[in-house]
């Protein structure tokens, strides 16, 4: 991947894993922006954003997702993440509920924002919608089942019992919007261009060995 290009690195993660919390640093490393599941819910909502105004605007101008992008995520600068980790939500582990709809107008966003400039995406199922998109490495970030655990009865305050339902419900309700929407299980490694299991790894260490695995990569 060419780093002084635009590029596109798509994070997808288990539940527990860490994956969101190493995308933001990735990011915020790299000095990009990051886009996951609750600003892409912003953006279409305060825009109104579906299918068929999307392809109007796109009909109007090329680049059409700039002034959303400045209106509603500003620009970052390159630094080092010190911010704290944000509190997981309820809301955030809830299985996806969507339709063909939402998915279609989400994947036209994804694009639209891979279009503008150089960003990592966390989930959406990043690694399909943008298969066709240059400069691009899709990331796996999974973990031991007892990791996973351990990591949302601390970030949740939560039962062992009640960790391990959030984990299977969300593992579930993932798999079955990859498979209805882009026809593969999201834990074939053949999606991605890098699987890392995160056992023993802190989240900066997994940021490092992403970076290393894109500035190793033979510029496309």
């Amino acid at each position: 991947m060419n780093t002084n290009e635009k590029f596109v690195i798509t994070i997808s993660r288990e539940l527990g894993s860490g994956g969101h919390t190493i995308a933001q640093k990735l990011a915020e490393k790299m000095g990009v922006r990051l886009y996951d599941k609750e600003l892409i819910k912003q953006l279409s909502e305060r825009f109104n954003l579906n299918q068929t105004s999307i392809e109007r605007l796109k009909a109007q101008k090329k680049n059409w997702m700039s002034d959303f992008v400045r209106l509603v995520f500003p620009a970052p600068a390159p630094t080092s993440f010190t911010a704290a980790e944000p509190i997981h939500t309820k809301r955030e582990y809830d299985p996806e509920v969507t339709t063909d709809d939402i998915f279609l107008a989400e994947t036209e966003i994804l694009r639209g924002l891979a279009e503008e400039g150089s960003c990592v995406i966390a989930g959406r199922s990043g690694f399909f919608a943008l298969k066709d998109c240059p400069n691009k490495v899709d990331i796996f970030i999974t973990a031991s089942r007892e990791n996973r655990i351990a990591r949302v009865m601390r970030k949740q305050n939560l039962s062992r019992e009640m960790a391990e339902e959030d984990i299977d419900r969300v593992d579930m309700a993932r798999e079955n919007y990859i498979k209805r929407y882009a026809g593969v299980s999201r834990y074939d490694a053949r999606n991605y261009h890098l699987t890392i299991n995160v056992d023993g790894m802190t989240e900066d260490q997994a940021v490092d060995v992403i970076l290393a695995y894109c500035n190793a990569q033979p510029m496309m």
